[in-house]
């Protein structure tokens, strides 16, 4: 038998996860989609943005320019490199902080800044839950 922490085949990878027979047999397409890590971890960037613009209206030194490097960056997930950020930190949000912040330089320093890790959690449960049909 194969060592479960190792596939065989890249084609047999997916069988060493937990997998929802509620998904696979019922859920649509979009609906997967919607909660997916995908969905998740970008709309943890776009909140991330959020606050900067946010923070930035408020007075706090956060400039265009960094706002605009998060914007062109959001969808660009690093999922390997958070993944082993996470392992390191064992703190998920943490993780993302570091995998965003690898793509955006010169926005790392405000990338989640004053917020709380409820911040992105919390609020994308509600935006995820609000997105359904």
């Amino acid at each position: 038998m194969a060592d479960p922490g190792t596939a065989e085949t890249s084609r047999d990878e997916e069988f060493l996860k937990y997998r929802s027979p509620l998904v696979s047999r019922y859920a649509s397409k979009e609906m997967a989609y919607n909660f997916s890590d995908r969905k998740k971890f970008t709309t943890w960037r776009k909140l991330w943005i959020y606050l900067a613009e946010a923070e930035k209206e408020l007075g706090l030194p956060i400039t265009e320019e960094q706002i605009q490097e998060m914007e062109t960056n959001a969808e660009l997930i690093d999922f390997k490199m958070a993944a082993e950020e996470e392992k390191r930190l064992r703190h998920d949000v943490m993780a993302h902080v570091h995998a965003f912040s690898h793509c955006c330089p010169k926005a790392a320093g405000i990338i989640h800044l004053g917020a709380t890790s409820c911040y992105v959690g919390d609020n994308t449960v509600s935006i995820v839950h609000c997105a359904l049909p």
